[in-house]
């Protein structure tokens, strides 16, 4: 029997309920937020402070700490780059930070987005379009704290699991959902082709 590739099926990326959900963002993708935001936002990043509390290998927190006054970084597990081993979701809420910018599990997200807003002024994840699906999810926290932009990216914005690589393909649509103003509507808004400009060969060593 031949493997169903359909689009619906591909884009499925299903991890043990364990699992840590193990795929690094590429860095160009957090460039290409980080630039959106110096751009559309009145905030100056570099004024600022910010945490990412799923830093993994550090293929997020290096690109922050290019636009970010200072970057706090941890993770709840040690992946051997050095950073404090911390479960973001339990204990004292975190000192407060001005950005929570963050690639969280899948299936912990919503409660990732909760903690972020609890704890800065301002957040932002990177997750699968398909996250704004979902009756139980739009109740749960999108018709509370609905994001002030939903920015699709127009490239595919490949992850692997457990490691990061400039080559491969994917099904999946990347968003990043931001909350830089509570009090705004949600507006759409696409992030323009931009890996070749923002990608370095230094990523990936």
């Amino acid at each position: 029997m031949s493997q169903n590739t359909s689009t619906a099926v591909m884009q499925r990326r299903v991890e043990a309920h364990d699992s840590l959900d193990d795929f690094p963002t590429p860095p160009w993708a957090t460039r290409a937020l980080c630039e959106w935001l110096g751009q559309n936002t009145a905030h100056d990043l570099g004024a600022l402070t910010c945490r990412e509390p799923t830093a993994n290998r550090g293929h997020m927190v290096k690109p922050l700490r290019e636009y970010f006054a200072s970057v706090e970084a941890s993770d709840v597990h040690d992946y051997g780059a050095g950073f404090p081993v911390a479960d973001y979701l339990f204990g004292p809420l975190p000192e407060r930070v001005h950005w929570t910018i963050k690639n969280p599990p899948f299936r912990l997200a919503e409660q990732f987005i909760e903690r972020a807003l609890e704890s800065s002024d301002c957040a932002a994840v990177i997750v699968r379009a398909a996250f704004l699906e979902g009756k139980g999810r739009f109740e749960r926290l999108f018709a509370k704290n609905p994001p002030s932009h939903v920015l699709q990216f127009t490239e595919r914005v490949v992850m692997h699991k457990g490691k990061l690589s400039p080559d491969g393909s994917t099904a999946t649509a990347y968003a990043w959902l931001v909350w830089a103003d509570r009090a705004a509507d949600t507006k759409l808004r696409w992030i323009a082709p931009c890996r070749k400009r923002l990608e370095k060969p230094e990523d990936y060593l």
